[in-house]
């Protein structure tokens, strides 16, 4: 009997690719942080799978500055930031 060679080949894994709003640059879904529109205000989202309108950015710090100092979160999850939420967004910059 002879086995099929496609069955013999290991299955690769999918992995999600995701997108920073602020540079464009494309990764893995575990890579990238999500941000989260919620009722409370905007919150990050380590998990990757809280409810609501979620928004990715990229570890760089550049592009967190730029997302609490410019509109592009605001379109990005269809809502106006406080100035509470771009002080949290501050607050989480990843460090290099």
């Amino acid at each position: 009997m002879m086995m099929n060679p496609t069955r013999q080949q290991q299955r690769r894994k999918h992995i999600p690719i995701r997108t920073c709003v602020v540079c464009r640059e494309k990764d893995g879904k575990r890579a990238l942080f999500r941000v989260v529109r919620t009722q409370d205000g905007l919150q990050l989202d380590p998990t990757g799978k809280m409810s609501g309108r979620g928004a990715y950015l990229c570890a760089n710090p550049e592009c967190w500055e730029r997302a609490a100092s410019t509109d592009i979160l605001n379109k990005a999850l269809r809502t106006t930031l406080t100035a509470d939420d771009r002080m949290r967004l501050r607050q989480a910059i990843p460090s290099p």
